[in-house]
Parts: C-alpha cells; structure tokens; sequence
C-alpha cells in the first residue's frame, strides 16, 4: 500500500442541497447519495459533503460544533484563461471571491473562492506543473 495517498476528502456543509447546487451548477454530478452525504468521483478518488450534524454524529462526536478548517483545495488548470473561466464559473454560480485571479510571485497564475458553505478554493495555472490527459497532476521529480 502507498502511504501518501488521500482516497476520500469529506467536507461539512451547512446544507447540503445548496451544495449539490452549487456544485451541479459547476457541472459536478453526484456518484452516489444518501439524505445527509453526496460523493463525487473525481480522478481517482472522491470527494463528499456531509451535512455538519450528521458528520459530527459520524465521528462520535454528536455535540461538537464544526465549522471550515483552514486548508484549500485547488484545481489546476492549462492555462491562464482555464483559470478565468472556472473563476467566473464559479462566482456564477455563488461563489465569494476572495482573490481575482493574477500572475503571482512563484511565476503561476492564481485565484481563490469560497463555496457556499466557506470552503476555499485555489484556481491556478502553474508552468512548472503540466497536467496529465486526464486533468490529474503528477509532481515532476526533482
């Protein structure tokens, strides 16, 4: 087995309908739902939202208050104009800017948004890292 690998990212969502539209309305289409969680299959692993009493109850935790953690997910794109248009895409369908996308000091270009429920993602086209056929990334080797 691999140790550094992430198969499932679950995320708390306040509700989890407003979610799936928000989503739904990037093109995202569930792979399997129930009433409190909805999973997408994403390259090679999958990423769930998970209504935030429900999700407490799931960690044996039922009383705790959760909320956003401080971390960002990112989709990089081939180009500059990749990066605009899910930008765009993305306050459309109600995102918060948080950072227009612009050339940034590592020599990419980047922006950030929040989803409905604040968790934050990073659009960005990075040179230095091409993308596979699939949309995927594998790190250049060193």
């Amino acid at each position: 087995m691999t140790p550094q690998r992430v198969t499932l990212i679950t995320l708390g969502v306040a509700d989890l309908n407003r979610a799936k539209a928000f989503y739904g309305a990037l093109g995202w289409e569930p792979t399997s739902e129930t009433p409190t969680v909805v999973f997408y299959q994403i390259n090679g692993m999958v990423l769930g939202f998970f209504g935030l009493d429900s999700l407490a109850e799931d960690q044996g935790r039922p009383d705790a208050t959760l909320g956003t953690g401080a971390m960002t997910l990112a989709q990089n794109f081939e180009t500059e104009g990749g990066v605009d248009a899910a930008y765009a895409a993305a306050l459309d369908a109600g995102a918060t800017a948080l950072k227009a996308p612009e050339e940034v000091f590592w020599g990419g270009y980047s922006g950030y948004y929040s989803d409905p429920d604040g968790h934050v993602w990073e659009v960005s086209y990075n040179p230095f890292w091409p993308l596979n056929a699939d949309g995927s990334l594998t790190l250049p080797t060193q």
